[in-house]
C-alpha cells in the first residue's frame, strides 16, 4: 500500500491527476454547505427522519438535499437526461447513428444531454420547492415569484457547476467524476449516520446493530465477488504464415464480468422511483381527477413494499439496458473473426454472436438480482428492525465498494503503464 503511495507521488502527471481530484472533491464539499436562504434546518431534519424515499435522494445528491445547499438537486438531472439520450438513441434514428460514430458521436451526445439537463434542473428545482413549501412541512415559508425564480435559477446553477465538476474529474482526474462526487457525498455523510447510530442503540437493540455490522461485512464480501467475477472464454487463433514468420496460435479468455453495468443502473433506478413523488408534489395543490392521481402517486412513495418492488424491477431492466448498451456481441464477434480467432465448437460470426449473447444474458440475470436484491435490502431490514438510520446502507455500501474497486484498477493500470515507458526509454 504504501510503495503504491509512493509509485503515485513519484509519477508527476499521476500525482497531478489525484491532487486534482482531491481539489475538485474539496470544492465540491464547500459548495455543498452553502444553503439556500429561508430554510428552517430543523423541519429539514425532521422531514428527511421520517421519509425513506427522501434520505435515498439525499444519499445520490451527496448530502446537500439535506443541507438544501445551492447544489440540493445534485446529479439527479443530468443522470435524467442521460436516460432521456439513450432511451431517445433506440428510437430516434439520427441518435442511434451518433451513438456509432466513436468519439465524435459520444461528445454530440453529452452536449445533447447538458443541454436538456438545464430544463430538467429548472423542472425539479420547482418540484423541490413547491414540496417544501407546502403547509405540513414547515420547511420554507411563502416565497412570492420573484423569490422562486431566484432559487429555482441558483438551483439550476448548481446542478450545472457540479456537472462541471464532474466532466473535469472524468477528463483531468482520476475515476468517473459522476460516481466519484456520489462517493464523497455517501462518505461525507457517514459521520452523521454513524453519530445518528450512537444515538439510538440501547441494551434492547444492540444485538440488532451488531447483526447489521455483520450484515455490511458480507454485503461487502458479496458487492466486491460481484464487481470482479467473471465468466472466461476460451478463444483460440489459427496460425498463420506470413512471408517467412508463423503468427497466431495462441489460446487465450474473453472475459465478461458478471456486473458489467456497474452502478449505474441503481443510479438509473431511482431517478425513475423518485419521479411519482415529484409529479404527485406538484400536483398536490389541484382538485378533481388531478387531486387524486397526485394522491395516488403520494401514496405509492410512501408505501414501501411499492416502491421496493418497483426498484428491484428498474435496476433488474437498467441492468440488462446498460449491459446492452456497453457490450455488443456482434461487434466482438467481428472483432475476433477480424483476427482469426474462434471459440472452440462454435462456428465464427453470427453464431458466436448468438453464444456470446446467450452466455450474457445468462449472467446478467445473476447481476441484475444481486444488483436488485442490494438496493432493495436496506428497505426491507429497516422494515425489519425499525431502525431509520439503515436506510439507504446498502446502496451506499455498493456505491462506495465500486467506486474504490473502479479507482483502484484505473491507479493499477496507470501505474503498470508508467514502469513500462520507463522500461522502454532505458
Amino acid at each position: 500500500m504504501f510503495k503504491i503511495l509512493q509509485d503515485i507521488l513519484r509519477t508527476p502527471d499521476l500525482r497531478n491527476k489525484v491532487l486534482f481530484t482531491l481539489g475538485i472533491i474539496f470544492v465540491f464539499r464547500l459548495i455543498a454547505h452553502v444553503p439556500v436562504p429561508g430554510v428552517d434546518p430543523d423541519a429539514l431534519k425532521n422531514l428527511f427522519s421520517g421519509s425513506q424515499l427522501l434520505q435515498l435522494l439525499d444519499l445520490f445528491t451527496g448530502g446537500t438535499l439535506f443541507n438544501f445547499s445551492i447544489i440540493a438537486l445534485g446529479l439527479n438531472p443530468y443522470i435524467n437526461a442521460s436516460i432521456v439520450m439513450q432511451l431517445l438513441g433506440m428510437v430516434v434514428p439520427k441518435i442511434e447513428e451518433l451513438q456509432k460514430e466513436g468519439e465524435y458521436g459520444r461528445a454530440k451526445i453529452n452536449q445533447y444531454t447538458r443541454y436538456l439537463t438545464v430544463p430538467l434542473a429548472f423542472v425539479q428545482s420547482y418540484a423541490v420547492i413547491t414540496f417544501l413549501t407546502r403547509g405540513e412541512t414547515g420547511v420554507i415559508g411563502k416565497l412570492n415569484l420573484l423569490e422562486t425564480l431566484a432559487i429555482m435559477l441558483t438551483m439550476t446553477a448548481g446542478t450545472i457547476l457540479i456537472m462541471w465538476l464532474g466532466e473535469l474529474i472524468t477528463e483531468h482526474g482520476l475515476g468517473n467524476g459522476i460516481s466519484m462526487l456520489i462517493f464523497v457525498g455517501i462518505v461525507g455523510r457517514l459521520p452523521v449516520t454513524v453519530g445518528q447510530s450512537a444515538q439510538v442503540i440501547n441494551a434492547e437493540n444492540i444485538l440488532t446493530f451488531a447483526a447489521l455490522l455483520v450484515a455490511g461485512l458480507f454485503i461487502i464480501m458479496g458487492v466486491v465477488i460481484g464487481t470482479e467475477g467473471q465468466r472466461k472464454i476460451l478463444v483460440q487463433y489459427a496460425r498463420r504464415i506470413r512471408g517467412n514468420r508463423l503468427y497466431g496460435g495462441q489460446t487465450t479468455h474473453l472475459p465478461i464480468r458478471i456486473n458489467q453495468a456497474g452502478v449505474i443502473p441503481i443510479i438509473f433506478a431511482v431517478s425513475l422511483i423518485l419521479l411519482p413523488g415529484v409529479f404527485g408534489t406538484l400536483l398536490s395543490n389541484s382538485s378533481g381527477v388531478t387531486k387524486s392521481i397526485a394522491d395516488a402517486l403520494v401514496g405509492f412513495s410512501q408505501n414501501v413494499p411499492a416502491y421496493s418492488s418497483v426498484y428491484f424491477v428498474l435496476v433488474v431492466i437498467f441492468t440488462y439496458f446498460y449491459t446492452s448498451v456497453i457490450f455488443n456481441p456482434t461487434k466482438v464477434s467481428d472483432e475476433i473473426k477480424k483476427y482469426g480467432g474462434f471459440v472452440p465448437g462454435i462456428r465464427p460470426g453470427r453464431a458466436t454472436a448468438d453464444y456470446l449473447s446467450f452466455i450474457v444474458n445468462r449472467i446478467t440475470l445473476v447481476g441484475a438480482v444481486f444488483l436488485g436484491t442490494i438496493a432493495v435490502l436496506p428497505f426491507v431490514m429497516q422494515e425489519i428492525t425499525n431502525i431509520s438510520v439503515v436506510a439507504f446502507g446498502g446502496t451506499g455500501l455498493l456505491i462506495v465498494v465500486s467506486v474504490v474497486l473502479e479507482t483502484t484498477k484505473q491507479l493499477e493500470s496507470q501505474l503498470v503503464m508508467r514502469s513500462y515507458e520507463g522500461f522502454l526509454n532505458r
